[in-house]
């Protein structure tokens, strides 16, 4: 997962608390002002549901709490970069692009697209972990942010090829723009890799929002400062929180993704099972299932909500099934939906990138909903008008 950096040796469960993650990441950075924005509540939440209900064993407390440190260590040297560098917040972010859906349905290749045009900025995983100092203009193969961020894929693929088979970032890949999000502990990370029902109930209908996407807002600025681009993100989770999101976006560009969630619930289920023993004792497929599916419901009710607001040309759509088959053609459509040109060279860069990324590239991922104690009747029966409004049924 991205993020994941262990602390040395075991940890007792009860050895994370809040309080011993800011002091570590104050002793780290040899910072210690996190911004105004809130974060700790959030933090609080995340910390108490973890020791309490996610039955995490020595060696994912160890990597959990690591995690957590580097998230506050990111943000501590942030807001210190702009203190140092006040006219960044000056500098606008304009016209972003959020690519978002159901997880496993296409927006990993949506993004890989875009992001392979060279007028476009991607939210890369070697820096979005580590954004201080900004990624320089070239030569960031050389950045040692980047070096080690590509030893850890290396060793992920060499001991985990499973994971790589179902969902694979390399260093420089886009990488989803909810770990900015992660920053201010109010993420859908975070209920993906552990069973925290608390945390979760908090996050899916108590959260505000607002203040993660602030912060997220800075963590661009700062990023964008040697190296420029119209921002492109993608984070399947963003219907959760559309009104948020363009409050703090105006003029933001909404795509979705679309499949069957019968290939979609088994997918999801299949990569939270496969990370999970990363951290915890014990994994309930069914909870997996349930939690995911709760979310889902949210997610399609919420997006619905918003276009009834905005109309439904506020979000261009995307078919599974059409991106595969014709993914340039689905692009050339996107691209005049929002009245941008679509060049010569923005084909070329795409067609490349198809070349270069072959489905299957890193093996087959294989999953059944029975697994999870789930039936198709089930799932047709759950999201049989999202099914009929997109043509699944």
């Amino acid at each position: 997962m991205a993020g994941s950096h262990e602390l040395a040796g075991g940890l007792s469960v009860n050895a994370i608390t809040t309080e011993s993650l800011l002091a570590q990441a104050k002793e780290q950075t040899g910072l210690d002002d996190f911004g105004e924005l809130p974060f700790r509540d959030a933090l609080e939440k995340l910390v108490t549901s973890t020791t309490s209900e996610a039955n995490l064993h020595e060696r994912g407390a160890a990597t959990f709490a690591g995690s957590l440190v580097g998230y506050l260590s990111n943000r501590l040297k942030i807001v210190d970069y702009l203190k140092r560098n006040p006219e960044l917040l000056e500098r606008p972010v304009e016209k972003s692009m959020f690519v978002f859906g159901l997880p496993r349905t296409g927006t990993t290749l949506t993004i890989n697209l875009l992001a392979s045009d060279p007028e476009r900025r991607a939210y890369t995983r070697w820096e979005a972990l580590n954004s201080v100092p900004p990624a320089p203009a070239s030569d960031y193969e050389n950045d040692p942010r980047f070096i080690a961020e590509k030893q850890r894929i290396e060793m992920s693929i060499k001991y985990m090829p499973h994971l790589s088979a179902i969902h694979h970032e390399d260093a420089d890949s886009p990488s989803e723009c909810q770990f900015a999000m992660a920053l201010s502990f109010c993420s859908q990370v975070f209920d993906s890799m552990l069973d925290i029902p608390s945390y979760h109930q908090w996050f899916l209908h108590e959260a505000d929002y607002e203040p993660a996407f602030r912060f997220q807002k800075m963590q661009f600025q700062v990023m964008q400062a040697n190296t420029g681009g119209r921002w492109t993100l993608k984070n399947p989770w963003h219907p959760l929180y559309l009104d948020a999101l363009t409050k703090v976006y105006p003029d933001a560009q909404l795509v979705m993704t679309h499949r069957d969630p019968l290939q979609v619930v088994g997918s999801a289920c299949s990569l939270c099972a496969t990370v999970r023993p990363i951290y915890s004792e014990t994994v309930d497929g069914r909870r997996i299932a349930d939690t995911l599916m709760d979310t889902f419901d949210a997610m399609i009710s919420r997006q619905a909500e918003y276009r009834a607001k905005h109309g439904d040309d506020a979000i261009f759509d995307i078919d599974y099934a059409e991106q595969v088959a014709d993914p340039i053609g689905q692009m050339k459509k996107l691209y005049a939906h929002f009245d941008e040109p679509f060049t010569e060279d923005t084909e070329a860069a795409m067609t490349a990138c198809m070349t270069e990324n072959p489905k299957g590239k890193f093996g087959k991922h294989s999953y059944t909903l029975e697994q999870f104690g789930v039936t198709e009747d089930e799932v047709k029966e759950r999201y049989k008008d999202y099914r009929e409004q997109y043509g699944f049924a």
